[in-house]
């Protein structure tokens, strides 16, 4: 099968164009950012999100943002550009993936000012095709980890919307669908911001993928009514140790797989293994505007002036996780040997 999903390119002159997310499934509106810092914007503001398709959205609006420089304050106005686009979310690794691997090809780059330009723009084009390419690979190691005829669940939206256009765990439900396996999602609506309900549900509708969307606070009801094969989610960032950031509410599916012996997985490229961080611990959470708890759409369904604990993401452990599948084959625990093993797998195959 093939994505119908397109959540980001550049136009012809280089401007950024994306799918505005927070407008789904109601409207499908695709905005055009001019600039680097509006790039950046986006990405603080949703406009997209995913860890993988953060990446890409930062290569592009460097790239973009390059071009808008003046040459003769570009080695003062780059870095500035990369702070910016660095603090529009703290927690995805693959946002800062994406800047050093820019910033690596300027500080190498030993030619005039027009070919370096010309080089970030090919070097972006080159996160954006890895990008699919890497997700591909993903499905195909994730898929056999589905029985022929499965049942999973997913949490937040970890599809063609959060990447370049296939999707990490949602990929690997495309690519078992696509080797003929009768595949049916149950989907956590992911609340504060609603991911599963409004994107999940959307894209699996879009693609011809059974899908039923559930309350979170139903998860632990279905998961021990015995209907549930396995769990499969994507990552914002992957400690040495295989602890995992994800949306919040992660934790708590994994903790019930694990009360109930169901195999709970992560799907996420190698670009999310932060390799310098320790273990979960280390991992900054984001924290969003109280707003998205208290209100829905503009409209608030809490008091007035009531506090709101609103946490992006939260941390599951390693020992709560069956398997963490990559483009370069499946890890499994002690995830401190298999994960380096990986990554330096992938390091050999540049």
């Amino acid at each position: 099968m093939k994505s119908s999903i397109t959540p980001i390119r550049r136009d012809a002159d280089g401007a950024v164009v994306m799918l505005d997310q927070r407008l789904l499934p109601f409207e499908e509106v695709y905005l055009t950012f001019a600039s680097g810092e509006e790039v950046a914007g986006a990405i603080r503001d949703m406009v997209i999100r995913g860890a993988p398709a953060i990446g890409v959205a930062a290569a592009m609006g460097l790239a973009l943002g390059a071009r808008r420089c003046d040459p003769g304050e570009f080695s003062r106005a780059f870095p500035a550009l990369c702070e910016i686009m660095a603090a529009s979310r703290p927690t995805a690794v693959n946002l800062f993936w994406a800047i050093d691997r820019m910033k690596a090809l300027v500080a190498a780059h030993s030619g005039d000012h027009a070919s370096l330009l010309d080089a970030l723009d090919a070097e972006a084009e080159r996160v954006y095709r890895e990008d699919i390419a890497i997700c591909m690979a993903i499905g195909d190691h994730g898929a056999p980890l589905f029985p022929d005829v499965a049942t999973v669940l997913t949490h937040c939206n970890t599809g063609g919307l959060a990447t370049a256009g296939w999707g990490t765990a949602l990929g690997v439900v495309r690519s078992a669908v696509a080797a003929g396996k009768r595949v049916a999602v149950f989907a956590d609506e992911t609340r504060p911001y609603l991911q599963g309900s409004r994107l999940t549900a959307w894209e699996c509708l879009k693609d011809g993928i059974d899908v039923t969307v559930l309350a979170d606070g139903a998860a632990g009801h279905l998961i021990a009514s015995g209907r549930v094969d396995l769990a499969i989610v994507g990552a914002d960032r992957i400690a040495h140790n295989g602890d995992t950031a994800n949306k919040i509410g992660t934790y708590m599916v994994a903790t019930l797989c694990a009360r109930h012996g169901v195999p709970f997985y992560i799907a996420a490229p190698t670009s999310t293994v932060d390799l310098a961080i320790a273990s979960g611990a280390d991992i900054p959470i984001e924290q969003r505007p109280p707003e998205e708890v208290t209100g829905v759409f503009g409209k608030p369904i809490a008091p007035v002036g009531v506090k709101a604990f609103n946490p992006s993401f939260d941390v599951t452990p390693a020992e709560l996780i069956a398997g963490i599948v990559t483009e370069h084959g499946v890890a499994r625990a002690p995830y401190d040997e298999s994960l380096p093993a990986l990554v330096a797998r992938g390091a050999r195959a540049v």
